[in-house]
């Protein structure tokens, strides 16, 4: 059993409800697939029992030593990722795309293609089961592919130890990597907010998992500081014969929880935010 919990926008309370229901059981796999900003390793503090690797692209190296600054890369980059600054030709690493356009037309053959591999996946061990999770390193590309790598390293696991559940913590939006991470999975939770733009951001969510014939629910976290908007947002999934699982109330409780390093359920689980989570998570189940 595969469950992607993923919101149309970042804030909405996703992670905290990721790790609540991977710490509802023991013997679970748990897969942080938001690699542009993966946190819930701060959480639960894995072991990093695999490193690999991940090269996502290429970016281009300037030899200062054969270069000629004749600026000729400078007006054909595209991407604006090269200067020239007092004569001198620098390449913006964060903005080179790594078309390798400069590399071959260079004169003096100075641009060379190094490929960017700081990027990693991770896979190891937490206090509920295993862990999984990639970080894209900061100006890489190919998040998506990244977000495979760490699904099928999951999935490996899940097989090698005979867990049964995958709880993945997508990332917020509607790109690449969310349909990398909701991708042949069994059920999609997505988490909104009651405002309007938790609203029409979870409207486009929801044309997503549509197109992919996904199983759908739905959490309103933070429901009481707008319980009109709420309201509205849970007419509008009726209409769709979509279930809204729980409705969650602000609590401070959840910042404590996280503070200390634990998910809410751990941290207090007779509170009624709790309680509501694993009423939640026991209706995706059923």
């Amino acid at each position: 059993m595969e469950i992607a919990v993923i919101s149309g926008k970042g804030g909405t309370g996703k992670s905290s409800i990721s790790a609540a229901f991977a710490t509802m059981q023991p013997n679970v796999v748990l897969a942080d697939c938001d690699v542009d900003a993966a946190n819930l390793y701060l959480l639960f503090h894995p072991t990093h029992e695999k490193e690999e690797t991940f090269v996502s692209g290429f970016k281009a190296v300037i030899d200062k030593d054969q270069c000629t600054n004749c600026g000729l890369c400078v007006s054909y980059c595209r991407f604006d990722a090269i200067d020239e600054i007092e004569e001198e030709v620098l390449i913006n690493e964060t903005s080179c795309d790594g078309c390798k356009l400069c590399s071959r037309i260079c004169p003096s053959q100075a641009i060379s293609m190094v490929q960017e591999d700081d990027s990693r996946m991770y896979s190891g061990s937490f206090r509920n089961g295993k862990m999984v999770y990639g970080r894209l390193s900061p100006g890489e590309e190919n998040s998506g592919r990244l977000v495979d790598i760490v699904r099928d390293e999951a999935k490996r696991v899940a097989n090698a130890n005979q867990f049964e559940t995958i709880i993945i913590d997508g990332p917020p939006g509607i790109g690449c990597p969310v349909i990398s991470s909701i991708t042949g999975v069994n059920k999609v939770v997505i988490v909104t907010e009651p405002t309007l733009s938790g609203l029409h951001d979870l409207k486009r969510t929801i044309e997503v998992t549509s197109k992919f014939k996904l199983t759908t629910s739905v959490i309103i976290n933070k429901f009481d500081l707008n319980t009109d908007m709420a309201t509205q947002i849970e007419a509008y999934c009726n209409s769709l014969n979509i279930h809204v699982i729980a409705k969650l109330p602000f609590d401070r409780v959840v910042v404590d929880a996280m503070i200390n390093c634990k998910s809410v359920i751990e941290y207090a689980p007779d509170s009624e935010i709790s309680k509501k989570i694993m009423e939640g998570y026991q209706k995706i189940n059923n």
